[in-house]
């Protein structure tokens, strides 16, 4: 049996990497729309906002709060290498602020920055040639002892998801399981 959580983060490059419809529980996912290579249109991240909407999932965009705004979603990402202590200011109480950190540092800037969730990055081990080291599960849940808001990212695949049942942390980020198994981690949750 799956470790089930009370919130899963999906990051997703484009609106077409995940079909929002193939989610069966409502009010646990969030997607996080994460683009930084071509400029965004609007009018598109809203219909997918409100597709989101139609079943219960959050959506939330990366390290741009005017575009934030501008397509009605229901929060805000900001990353681990955004520092700007201005970029978030909630247009109302039900905007949703997370970010993402690598170590203390980090931590204490996202706290600064007002975010409510932290997502901590690396787990597991990651395929990434250019990313070295990761945390494991001890050393997660003896971070997450002392941050209790602490989100793991990095390395969750398929063949580990059991691991999490064990992980001090409600809630659980996914990013490139997304884009490979889409219907696959749909069908999971």
């Amino acid at each position: 049996m799956f470790a089930t959580k009370d919130e899963y983060y999906l990051f997703i490059i484009k609106t077409t990497d995940f079909n929002p419809n193939l989610v069966k529980i409502r009010n646990k996912f969030n997607i996080i729309y994460r683009n930084n290579n071509k400029p965004e249109n609007v009018s598109v991240l809203s219909h997918y906002k409100n597709n989101c909407k139609k079943k219960g999932i959050k959506f939330l965009i990366a390290n741009n709060a005017k575009l934030a705004v501008d397509s009605k979603a229901d929060g805000l990402y900001i990353s681990a290498h955004n520092k700007d202590l201005g970029i978030a200011k909630p247009p109302n109480k039900n905007f949703i602020i997370i970010g993402s950190a690598h170590n203390y540092k980090e931590i204490k800037l996202k706290k600064n920055q007002g975010c409510k969730k932290i997502i901590f990055s690396r787990l597991f081990n990651t395929d990434h040639k250019h990313k070295k080291g990761f945390l494991g599960i001890v050393k997660f849940n003896l971070i997450a002892n002392i941050y209790r808001f602490l989100v793991p990212l990095g390395g969750i695949k398929i063949n580990n998801l059991n691991c999490l049942r064990i992980i001090n942390s409600q809630s659980l980020a996914i990013f490139s399981e997304v884009k490979k198994k889409p219907t696959i981690i749909s069908r999971l949750f």
